[in-house]
């Protein structure tokens, strides 16, 4: 995360950022994904094949039987991760003996991990793939150590960046459409909130501006992703965001027990609760674990009303849709007062208003090109058409590679953050966040339960 924390540059990289920036390295790789997916799609195949996932497990036989299936596909899989990203790592100045080795030992990892989250107990106990690729990548980068030339593999930020475009095809603006005015606006109105609370909040404790931005994006959004985006747009310091991406898993593990045992004792309906957990829940992954838990309680044995379905969908339109979204908003935002407000006052120099271009996230610009590729590859489907035919075929496989990218961060994550360095921070970071927790339940229990009841408790499924 060097490049966070890097200071402005005097001068514009002009043009040659287009091959030797991070950025936009992320751009190339995810949106050519993107668009080869489409390109199968439309021919009537897919990119499911190398897409390859484990599949959901309970026996050794069974486990072995799926890795026997698609032993190749993970093989070409790791092939083509390896190529595409240790040509940017040259491209950004790695030396590829160096880059390859380590991004093998991360995609080996990574199956493990994703084959352990497959488990179909791994709920059970929250062994979802991002926090055990954290906790992973903690324990061996703290207690056992790794030869400090696997760092060049070690791309948090890249892995991200490229996730966070690949995120961009599984929400469609069409998608947006569908969810309903009444799930975008509690959703922004849940993330603008938040994000206030916990900057002001972070001020007050005397955290810099930059810093307070992070933590408030990763309260506000969807954790992980969003404070890494953010503290890029900002330039934060290089120590910023490993502190508030352990703040949202602490309080994203926290929520997955808390939130379905509170909604069950309220006997709230399955699409109430989901859309409180969509507004509650800091991480997708472990929000969904949250709906799904509360979901399958739904029914007359206990007496509440509703359906696992309505939970599901509920929590997505909320968190996946929803707020997930504010991630190019507040990264754009955020950029432009960084560049000419903060760094104005700090500096005493006039800010360079092309500064805002050259700054901007540009993985952001390919977030939503993958939205408009997708949007315009379904422009003529029905939401249960969309469902039925378009999600499996082309978004699902997005997803999964995603899931890879996302599995990749984590892990580098773990693998390139040094506990003592979260000293100096203090509990400030702590408190601060902390607020913002407080914010997204009660504003998100009154808008799901008392504002907007009726539209979630009898939302379609």
């Amino acid at each position: 995360m060097n490049e966070s924390a890097a200071p402005t540059s005097p001068q514009q990289p002009g043009w040659k950022e287009l091959w030797l920036k991070e950025d936009w390295w992320a751009v190339w790789i995810g949106l050519s994904l993107v668009l080869v997916a489409w390109a199968l799609f439309a021919g009537g195949s897919s990119i499911d094949w190398i897409a390859a996932m484990p599949k959901k497990w309970a026996t050794l036989q069974e486990l072995q039987a799926d890795l026997a299936a698609k032993g190749l596909r993970y093989l070409v899989q790791c092939g083509l991760f390896m190529a595409v990203f240790t040509a940017g790592g040259v491209a950004l100045g790695h030396k590829p003996k160096e880059f390859a080795p380590s991004f093998l030992l991360i995609y080996v990892i990574s199956l493990g991990i994703n084959i352990a989250s497959a488990w179909t107990n791994a709920s059970k106990y929250n062994l979802e793939a991002p926090l055990l690729a954290l906790l992973l990548g903690l324990i061996i980068s703290n207690l056992i150590g790794l030869p400090r030339w696997l760092d060049a593999g070690f791309r948090v930020e890249f892995y991200v960046k490229t996730g966070i475009v690949l995120l961009g095809a599984g929400l469609p603006f069409t998608l947006i459409l569908w969810a309903g005015p009444v799930a975008i606006l509690q959703a922004s109105i849940v993330s603008v909130a938040t994000f206030l609370v916990i900057f002001f909040a972070a001020r007050r404790l005397g955290l810099e501006r930059q810093f307070a931005a992070t933590l408030g994006a990763g309260g506000a959004v969807c954790g992980v992703s969003a404070a890494i985006a953010i503290a890029g747009a900002v330039r934060a310091k290089k120590e910023h965001p490993p502190v508030a991406i352990t703040l949202v898993v602490l309080y994203a593990i926290v929520m997955v027990f808390v939130l379905p045992l509170v909604a069950r004792a309220l006997h709230l309906p399955a699409g109430v609760g989901g859309a409180w957990i969509g507004t509650s829940e800091f991480a997708d992954a472990a929000g969904l674990a949250a709906a799904q838990s509360y979901g399958s309680v739904a029914g007359p044995a206990t007496g509440i009303e509703g359906t696992a379905d309505q939970a599901i969908n509920a929590y997505t339109l909320i968190k996946v849709v929803g707020r997930d979204v504010w991630i190019g908003i507040w990264a754009f935002v955020l950029s432009i007062i960084s560049i000419t407000v903060w760094e104005k006052s700090e500096t005493g120099r006039k800010a360079d208003a092309a500064q805002i271009w050259w700054r901007f996230p540009k993985f952001v610009v390919g977030f939503l090109l993958a939205s408009l590729v997708i949007t315009y590859a379904v422009r003529h489907y029905s939401f249960a058409d969309y469902n039925k035919i378009v999600k499996p075929a082309l978004v699902a496989p997005l997803v999964a590679l995603r899931t890879w990218a996302f599995t990749f961060c984590f892990l580098s994550i773990g693998l390139t953050t040094r506990l003592r360095e979260f000293a100096p921070a203090g509990g400030k970071p702590f408190w601060a966040f902390t607020a913002g927790v407080v914010v997204n339940l009660i504003l998100g229990y009154i808008l799901s339960v008392h504002v907007f009841a009726h539209h979630w408790a009898t939302l379609a499924h």
